[in-house]
């Protein structure tokens, strides 16, 4: 098989376009079925979850197949291109089952070095952002957009983002309070939407602990595209997952990241 002559950015709007159809048809129904994948607590996935990750295998089967991928219902695939397509098809399911439009369809191209190319997808609104080293861009209602963080220089003057009030353990919780306590506003619940309005220039900071990898790679891209930081919390490569740091610029970054590493 061949690849399309169709450019990676094409290949991930085609993507975004099909987790879209997938998904939509299920957003804000009663009876959706829930599966949850743990045994104690709560990680729902769904039909719609399964549905969006099958649809945009296939776009890849079509497009790239020569490309590995990994998404998070049906595991890895490797490839022969040394590149792989990172796979959420829907970041934040909780939101998702509950009605919430804060949940999207997260796309990411990656090398072994971390994610080149990031969309960030929000079916229900009609919002997409997209980054790479070529564009930073969101489209939706309004038109059109650039991405570009916010010039925020002073902890006391920011916004943070986390989605769960608990943030992860106990010591990621006070490590998350040390900055919290610093900021203007916290607020909570918003998945991989917070990572977006990052990247918009709405918030200053996203703050989170226990992630995966095809959580972060998506995000990761958007927001270095628009000017951003992402790292884990002691300023290493966040690609991996867990502990992750996402500021709009490094003087942000920098105060942020003392205080993870001091509490």
């Amino acid at each position: 098989m061949h690849e399309t002559t169709l450019t990676d950015l094409e290949v991930a709007e085609e993507m975004a376009d099909a987790a879209r159809a997938a998904i939509l048809p299920f957003f804000r129904q009663s009876n959706i079925e829930t599966v949850n994948k743990l045994s104690k607590g709560f990680d729902p996935v769904t039909v719609a979850d399964r549905n969006a990750e099958k649809a945009m295998r296939d776009v890849l089967a079509l497009h790239r197949p020569d490309d590995g991928i990994f998404g998070e219902e049906f595991g890895r695939v490797e490839g022969s291109s040394g590149r792989t397509w990172v796979l959420d098809p829907i970041d934040g399911t909780r939101g998702f089952i509950s009605g919430t439009p804060t949940w999207g369809v997260l796309i990411a191209l990656s090398t072994q070095d971390g994610p080149v190319m990031g969309v960030i997808d929000q079916p229900y609104i009609g919002e997409r952002f997209v980054g790479s080293a070529d564009i930073a861009v969101a489209t939706g209602p309004a038109g059109s957009m650039s991405l570009k963080t916010r010039p925020t220089l002073n902890l006391d003057e920011a916004i943070l983002f986390t989605t769960f009030p608990e943030v992860g353990t106990a010591d990621e919780r006070s490590g998350f309070e040390a900055v919290a306590q610093r900021v203007r506003l916290t607020r909570y619940g918003m998945d991989c939407y917070a990572y977006a309005l990052l990247a918009a220039g709405q918030v200053d900071l996203v703050i989170e602990a226990g992630l995966n990898a095809y959580d972060i790679h998506a995000p990761i891209a958007v927001i270095h595209a628009a000017g951003g930081i992402v790292t884990d919390w002691q300023g290493g490569p966040a690609h991996e997952g867990g502990r992750v740091l996402a500021a709009a610029n490094a003087s942000l970054h920098a105060a942020a990241l003392a205080l993870l590493r001091d509490a």
